[in-house]
């Protein structure tokens, strides 16, 4: 378990959120199944949870609100920027859009949520009091991010061109994908959504047993959409949690090149 107390370089994914019709319902799931503790704040903050590990956050779980009923529950993933305000400007030039424009969260920092010119929804945020998550590297952290995309070709364009990604092709013939680079060090992933995989931003999280979870996920109210299987990364799952959200949980090994990204 490694902690981390400042700012996540630009274009890091430094933070996921999940919105749900029911936040208690989703702390039953989560803690039970990653080891969370889940803190509900109060009516000016929405009712909104920070998830933490050792007490130190490293999600954050909120209720979808009345005038939203019917929206999807999902996961949410952070890219961190220094101006948000300037890379609205840039992704709307990009040709994505903005879901909802820059506002300050209180003292903590200053967000927007935004899609890219393919349509996938992601967040941006500039980290005041909150930098994002601070565990790395322990089960129940975030152990990777990436954006699944019907057109690999224009998303590769929009996030090189918004956050100045390098790409390192990993691409073979059996699928298309890339890790997005900053300074030479892999932050995320970006790949081609084939046949019926579900496109966005997918979280995945640190899981000290794969096959343990996958047990344990339909107790809990969730579904098992893809069975564990070996990856030259390590173990993984592809879930649905008790109110449909998607994440994945992945056991690492040596040769994980996410311990290189989260470890940053």
């Amino acid at each position: 378990m490694l902690f981390r107390d400042e700012r996540w370089p630009d274009g890091t994914p430094c933070w996921v959120d999940l919105m749900v019709p029911d936040r208690t319902a989703a702390a039953k799931f989560y803690e039970s199944l990653l080891g969370w503790d889940i803190q509900f704040g109060g009516a000016e903050t929405g009712y909104y949870g920070m998830a933490q590990l050792a007490g130190r956050p490293v999600a954050g779980v909120g209720e979808i609100p009345a005038e939203q009923a019917g929206m999807p529950a999902a996961w949410t993933t952070y890219l961190a920027v220094s101006d948000v305000d300037k890379s609205v400007a840039a992704i709307t030039g990009a040709g994505g859009h903005v879901v909802a424009p820059p506002m300050d969260v209180m003292t903590q920092g200053r967000m927007a949520i935004a899609t890219d010119s393919t349509g996938s929804v992601f967040g941006l945020w500039q980290a005041g009091r909150h930098y994002g998550t601070e565990v790395t590297l322990a089960p129940g952290a975030i152990a990777w991010n990436e954006n699944m995309s019907r057109d690999f070709a224009a998303a590769k364009t929009f996030y090189g061109n918004v956050f100045g990604y390098s790409f390192n092709d990993i691409s073979n013939d059996e699928f298309t994908y890339a890790t997005l680079d900053i300074d030479g060090r892999p932050t995320g992933g970006l790949g081609q959504a084939n046949g019926d995989y579900e496109p966005g931003w997918m979280t995945y999280f640190w899981s000290a047993d794969v096959d343990a979870a996958a047990a344990r996920i339909p107790e809990l109210g969730g579904t098992v959409t893809e069975n564990p299987v070996d990856t030259p990364f390590g173990r993984m799952l592809m879930a649905k949690d008790n109110q449909g959200a998607s994440f994945q949980l992945m056991a690492p090994n040596e040769q994980s090149g996410t311990q290189e990204g989260w470890g940053a």
